[in-house]
């Protein structure tokens, strides 16, 4: 997991992310159209995001295609997020009560 969070620390490779979850199955001269970065600097950042496995690289003939592999986002969805969701909404529904509360009553 902490190869995910690093690999997510980074806005270009975010970046990527968004990139192929628009248009999944991107080669690499694709990923170089949409970001304003080097051939070599996408190559670098996929390389990371592959070793995260959050980008899996499939050979279709002599294209090299890169897709989003979701499945470690959602691990840290439910480990990280959806534990906490609870206790958030908890806590805004709370928040609307002690606030309705403090209201005037109309005259």
């Amino acid at each position: 997991m902490n190869e995910v969070f690093k690999a997510l620390a980074d806005p270009n490779r975010r970046a990527l992310l968004d990139q192929l979850h628009q248009n999944n199955g991107q080669t690499l001269n694709q990923l170089c159209r949409h970001l304003p970065l080097t051939r070599q600097g996408i190559t670098k950042h996929l390389r990371l995001l592959i070793k995260a496995d959050l980008v899996v690289p499939l050979w279709r003939g002599r294209e090299k295609l890169h897709y989003l592999n979701p499945a470690p986002l959602k691990q840290i969805s439910e480990r990280w997020l959806d534990k906490h969701k609870a206790a958030c909404l908890r806590a805004l529904n709370d928040l609307t009560k002690g606030l309705d509360n403090l209201k005037p009553e109309p005259a």
